[in-house]
């Protein structure tokens, strides 16, 4: 065991007299990558904040290096050596990468003017020394989420930070960038430089932490040396029982089934071209491909979102070419989109807002909305998809203070309130938590067993094979691959996805 950095011991928070720490335990060694898995909701985030002084913890002692500590605001985080990479960027997208480093801090001529060229020389020093190879003086807005977020590691390690937070770092990654945040974080160890790294991708746990602290409801569950342990064990620990299965999926035969949609030569000038495919009722059809490769907009265009030059759609065997959202919602298509925080929900607005946002037009008699039907809609979906918040009216509470999962539950319940005919999900398990996985897979599978077509886009494989009956393969807006059920493996799907046909 190495030099302890960091002890919290028996953390306790709570809000409005309810616990979401209720005496939680976690320490952290120096150049340890120390992951904290939870359930959304667990509590893990309530833990960061207190950690990096966003949240005063009502008991509970923190230790830096030995010494007892208090944390009395972010600054002051920063000045003990915590630096907090949000899964949100926080970085001023209109200045350059140099200028958001020493924001807050700009380093000044004699004159008393910011001194650019050494802002930059210095800025170019702290990018090379973690080798980030992105240029000082590029400005923010131009770099990809991957490069951003290098930037943010950057500028915690610059305010000689020891002990950095990485929340959820790989969810909108690629592959390649999440082998670059990888290199990051050896560096970052090599240096002695301890981190606390949160993320539902189990993978990635077992592939870079050297041990696992486990928190569920706000409680502390146990804390496992990650060579010593495995999935099933640590599932087991999350949600407090065995997930017999983590897919949930009866398949259908599909072999007289109608076709719901069908696509012919769809072409998106710069985008995608000459994409065919269907999808009938009672199949789940995947789309797997790397990020960037068409398959959102493909979506995009069918919605009415974005508009295509040329191609055909058909619903239920009638030509279609919808110009909005509204159109296609209208004649039963949903879509549950890739990023729900800024496409999905109205976050400053209700749960029960949320979910009736879609299907309003189904509750007006006359002019006026049906109060009545809007709650037999809302606490149907709320019990179904298991919607939970710290309040007895969970309708009531605004969807923005919800977990990661019962977010992406409100986006699911408020498209299923339109009944759709085809149903399209675009990363519909992103960021959210194995027990919160599990629930969804199991909403998509009865949608299947009803006869809705699911149409599932995902860059996680052993999502996209244990759950569709057939798999559509883009690499760089061109269909690649069209796979059955019997022929689904990572490594078929990836030279698709990669390197072309075989």
């Amino acid at each position: 065991m190495g030099k302890t950095i960091l002890e919290m011991i028996d953390i306790k928070k709570s809000f409005s007299g309810i616990y979401a720490l209720s005496g939680i335990n976690f320490s952290l060694e120096m150049g340890e990558v120390h992951a904290l898995l939870g359930e959304n909701g667990a509590g893990k985030s309530t833990l960061i904040k207190v950690l990096g002084g966003i949240y005063k913890p009502d008991s509970g002692t923190i230790k830096i290096n030995g010494q007892e500590v208090e944390i009395n605001g972010v600054s002051d985080a920063q000045e003990k050596g915590i630096g907090i990479i949000h899964q949100e960027i926080v970085l001023v997208p209109y200045l350059t990468v140099a200028q958001n480093l020493f924001l807050g801090r700009e380093i000044k001529t004699k004159f008393g003017t910011v001194d650019m060229r050494e802002t930059n020389r210095r800025a170019g020093e702290m990018l090379a020394n973690l080798g980030v190879n992105i240029h000082p003086d590029t400005l923010v807005e131009s770099l990809t989420i991957a490069q951003q977020q290098m930037v943010e590691i950057v500028k915690a390690v610059s305010f000689d930070g020891r002990i950095i937070v990485m929340d959820e770092p790989t969810s909108s990654l690629s592959n390649d960038e999440v082998e670059q945040l990888f290199g990051i974080i050896e560096r970052l160890k090599a240096k002695q430089v301890s981190i606390i790294y949160i993320s539902h991708r189990m993978e990635e746990l077992f592939r870079i932490s050297d041990r696992v602290t486990i928190i569920r409801d706000g409680a502390y569950v146990g804390t496992k040396k990650t060579s010593e342990t495995n999935a099933n064990e640590l599932v087991a620990m999350m949600v407090g029982r065995e997930l017999e299965s983590f897919y949930a999926r009866d398949y259908n035969d599909l072999g007289h089934a109608e076709t719901a949609l069908e696509v012919k030569n769809l072409t998106c000038e710069g985008v995608f071209s000459d994409i065919s495919f269907r999808v009938r009722k009672g199949e789940i059809l995947g789309f797997a491909g790397l990020v960037g490769a068409g398959r959102s907009e493909i979506m995009e265009c069918i919605f009415g979102a974005r508009k295509y030059q040329s191609g055909t759609i058909l619903l239920n065997g009638k030509e279609v070419r919808f110009t909005t959202p509204i159109q296609a919602i209208k004649a039963g298509i949903g879509l549950v989109p890739e990023d729900r925080k800024k496409q999905g929900l109205v976050l400053g607005n209700t749960v029960g807002f949320n979910l009736t946002l879609a299907s309003i037009d189904s509750y007006i008699n006359g002019i006026a909305i049906s109060d009545r039907k809007c709650q037999e809609v809302i606490d149907y979906y709320k019990e179904k998809l298991h919607i939970k918040a710290v309040a007895d009216r969970v309708e009531l509470v605004e969807a923005g203070s919800l977990s990661g999962g019962n977010q992406q539950k409100i986006v699911l319940g408020k498209w299923l309130a339109i009944k759709p005919d085809v149903l399209i999900l675009d990363e519909p398990t992103r960021g959210v938590d194995v027990n919160a996985k599990f629930e969804i897979y199991s909403v998509i599978n009865e949608l299947a067993k009803a006869g809705i077509a699911v149409i599932m886009v995902s860059s996680e494989l052993p999502e996209i094979i244990n759950m569709c009956d057939n798999v559509c393969v883009i690499k760089a807006g061109k269909m690649t691959g069209m796979l059955g059920r019997e022929e689904l493996d990572q490594e078929r799907i990836m030279q698709y996805a990669a390197g072309g046909e075989e």
